[in-house]
């Protein structure tokens, strides 16, 4: 018993210092391992990952991909049906995310800015910005960001982070207006006039 408690204090140091491999396949398929990828690997990319106490609890693939990727969803309180069924894909995938709420004339002029339009959801991948809600789409967008196909978060840890809105210091842009919704796509805007 003592032998066996000394073998794996011996291995702390060997598992603090792991290495991890990211490449791209013949296939194009991006992959993430502790071992040594086989010939024919492209784009390898070797990185040391620690596993003292503070670290993320999610799966390096998982980090690697949030840290590169980083996705957000933007929703709004009368965004029913397409809203509920984007954030229930990224919940049910376990990617990480931060929902941002479209509640006043300021966010309508900032989602205008990023999408051109003012209707939700969208969801951004990194710089790509991604209207409405197909899931087909969103697969795409997020196997080729790395993603995993199926959640790899830990018991206890939840997808959707909490998003505070900075609080803004000037008046929101004038004539920022909801644009009417589509069978896909719903208005960010309840309050503005039609």
């Amino acid at each position: 018993m003592y032998l066996r408690f000394l073998g794996l204090l011996l291995l702390l140091p060997v598992l603090a210092n792991a290495q991890m491999y990211r490449w791209i396949d013949d296939d194009g398929k991006v992959h993430y391992s502790d071992r040594v990828p086989a010939s024919g690997a492209r784009n390898l990319q070797k990185q040391s990952i620690s596993t003292a106490a503070g670290t993320s609890p999610l799966p390096y693939a998982l980090q690697q991909a949030a840290k590169n990727f980083p996705v957000a969803l933007y929703t709004s309180e009368s965004c029913k049906d397409t809203c509920v069924q984007a954030r229930e894909f990224l919940n049910k995938r376990g990617v990480p995310y931060s929902e941002h709420i479209v509640a006043d004339e300021a966010d309508i002029a900032e989602l205008k800015q990023l999408s051109g339009e003012s209707v939700v959801p969208v969801m951004t991948v990194g710089r790509e910005v991604y209207k409405g809600f197909e899931r087909g789409t969103y697969k795409v967008a997020l196997d080729t960001a790395g993603y995993p196909a199926s959640s790899l978060l830990p018991p206890g840890v939840e997808a959707r982070k909490p998003f505070d809105k900075p609080v803004r210091k000037t008046p929101p842009a004038a004539g920022a207006q909801g644009a009417p919704a589509t069978a896909s796509q719903e208005s960010a805007n309840t309050s503005a006039p039609k």
